[in-house]
């Protein structure tokens, strides 16, 4: 079973979620902006916001991201299974931030400290990341973090609208990682 320890970066602390974090959830995530570009629809109530945050607890495979400045959460990174590689040690990474925060360089502090767990702790043989191509902030990230373009599937995936997405894909070896991490 694999463990969430928290994880600080210079300006994030990342975190197992709480029940009380739902609120901050909330916040930010009834933004058009924000779940639609990682997979899921817009809060519409609290309710929304504390699901997700009861399934972060239970499952165990996503951090609340802290703004140290602040305390409080804007953001969520995760570790989850990855669909599409089922037959070796592999976890797909996800992240979410609120639009309050993007453009300072959160979520690529964020997902370098979780690659590093990733392959340091959790012991992965690799890791995917996915996006759609028009979250061109999403595609920078990834590329800062060093991963790999795999190409895009098309048509793979589609919100509750039911409108079909591309999904641009990348990946991360061990070697890749050791490579680029110095590890």
């Amino acid at each position: 079973m694999y463990i969430l320890y928290e994880i600080e970066t210079p300006r994030l602390l990342l975190r197992p979620f709480e029940k009380s974090d739902a609120d901050d959830i909330f916040e930010y995530s009834q933004s058009p902006n924000v779940g639609p570009n990682a997979g899921w629809e817009p809060h519409k109530t609290k309710r929304d916001s504390k699901n997700a945050v009861r399934s972060f607890i239970e499952n165990q495979n996503v951090w609340a991201v802290v703004d140290k400045a602040s305390n409080r959460v804007i953001g969520t990174i995760g570790l989850h299974p990855d669909e599409k590689r089922q037959n070796i040690r592999s976890r797909m990474l996800g992240y979410s931030l609120s639009e309050k925060f993007w453009g300072r360089g959160l979520a690529t502090e964020a997902a370098k400290a979780v690659i590093r767990y990733a392959f340091n702790v959790w012991n992965v043989d690799m890791l995917s990341i996915y996006h759609y191509p028009e979250n061109v902030r999403s595609g920078r990230v990834v590329e800062k973090c060093g991963f790999t373009y795999e190409g895009t599937l098309r048509k793979a995936f589609a919100l509750s609208d039911g409108i079909p997405r591309d999904h641009v894909c990348y990946s991360m070896t061990r070697e890749e990682f050791d490579k680029l991490y110095g590890y």
